[in-house]
């Protein structure tokens, strides 16, 4: 099967036939694929030959791994090096050995390095395709993709029905935007922190795309709501995905939904809501990813999500497991460390940083100091709920930097 008839079978496949009108049908799909992921991984890669049980590994163990756990024989370094000089060339439609290489920085700033075969590679176009494209909109699409490094894994959804362009976050932004609105896309794909300058920009509604996806980056629901605005849209619909797969897309209903008809999650619980995801990809096998712990806190939806879909639903994403802040030994989650700031008036773009034990940088613009007695007010009520010795807040000006992703809450010690 060619790679154009295998995006089309699977675009066909996901869009309308993997449908589960229960949890137990969809239990059994993912036993069944499951079953053929372990058979194949047993036999054709290094690391999981000899185990009789899956192990759990993070991000350390499958890049020290590397070269065991791949099953098309590429070299991390090899793959390392091929990937930063493509990074560095701009040049992102070569193959190394046949094989689709891409360099992830993460959220985290932990650089890694992934691979995917051309058959994955058609099989990711094709899902992505079935579960962002608007119901009743297939022909004529205009994707505008903006990101700081394209793929050939994004070039793949180009046909003759869609039509994609790269936006490189890189390049100067009034370029971008008067290409943008030459350009005039139905769908809208960006980091939040870009979508926030493109709403700006946006205002006289000089382009009016169908659908505004955020990728990328934790999508704050301030900024979300900024968008919204920006765009005269009810939703800004969300995917989840990182180089460990393509694991959340957000329902016409606005929820964030696990992919589990191609990833299976296992709960790591932090307490009734908040868990760590332990991430098995049903489909991909150059690099296989199975049980896989991710960094992320995820928030479990208490209420089932009015599509009807057995999806495991997401309140949100609330960041990352390295970036929950810690003072006395109680840990803070981001979400309250957002409260602190959203709480007060006249904040715009943000970021919070703890830079020591007992040390917080407030980064924000033109904070007058009504304001900041606010937001070290806010700090002093959090102090007192979790009973912990407020620390020392001091505030810097706010510095956009389109070379690094977007994190509002971070833990830099």
């Amino acid at each position: 099967m060619n790679e154009k008839v295998m995006i089309v079978h699977n675009f066909i496949k996901t869009r309308w036939f993997s449908k589960f009108p229960n949890e137990k049908s969809l239990r059994k799909h993912q036993q069944k694929l499951f079953k053929e992921q372990l058979s194949f991984i047993k036999q054709n890669s290094t690391f999981y030959e000899r185990k009789d049980e899956i192990p759990i590994i993070d991000k350390k163990i499958f890049m020290d791994r590397f070269n065991d756990i791949n099953t098309v024989g590429i070299d991390k370094n090899q793959a390392m090096d091929f990937a930063i000089e493509c990074e560095k060339s701009r040049e992102f439609n070569k193959k190394l050995n046949g094989v689709t290489v891409g360099l992830s920085s993460g959220t985290s700033g932990h650089r890694g390095v992934f691979l995917v075969s051309d058959r994955e590679r058609a099989m990711w176009a094709g899902t992505v395709l079935a579960k962002l494209l608007p119901k009743w909109h297939l022909f004529g699409v205009r994707v505008a993709f903006f990101m700081r490094a394209n793929s050939e894994l994004y070039e793949t959804v180009q046909s003759s029905v869609i039509k994609f362009k790269f936006f490189d976050m890189l390049k100067n932004m009034d370029e971008n935007l008067n290409e943008l609105q030459e350009f005039q896309p139905t769908l809208l794909v960006a980091p939040p922190s870009c979508l926030l300058r493109i709403a700006e920009w946006n205002n006289a509604q000089k382009i009016k795309p169908k659908k505004v996806i955020s990728i990328a980056e934790v999508l704050e629901q301030a900024d979300a709501e900024i968008i919204k605005v920006g765009f005269n849209a009810n939703v800004i619909h969300q995917v989840y995905q990182c180089t460990e797969g393509f694991l959340g897309t957000t329902c016409e209903y606005g929820t964030l939904h696990i992919n589990e008809d191609v990833v299976q999650i296992e709960k790591e619980q932090i307490d009734e809501s908040r868990f760590i995801p332990i991430v098995t990809d049903l489909k991909r096998r150059a690099q296989p990813i199975i049980h896989y712990r991710l960094n992320d806190v995820l928030v479990e939806k208490t209420e089932p999500c009015n599509c009807g879909s057995p999806f495991l639903a997401l309140e949100k994403i609330e960041g990352r497991q390295d970036d929950v802040f810690e003072f006395d030994g109680v840990s803070i989650f981001p979400d309250f460390i957002r409260r602190c700031i959203l709480f007060a008036e006249d904040v715009g773009e943000y970021r919070v940083q703890q830079v020591s034990a007992n040390e917080v940088v407030v980064l924000a613009y033109d904070l007058n100091e009504a304001t900041k007695q606010q937001i070290i007010s806010e700090f002093e009520k959090l102090a007192k709920k979790f009973q912990f010795a407020i620390p020392n807040i001091t505030f810097k000006p706010y510095e956009y930097n389109n070379r690094k992703k977007l994190k509002r809450v971070e833990k830099l010690c």
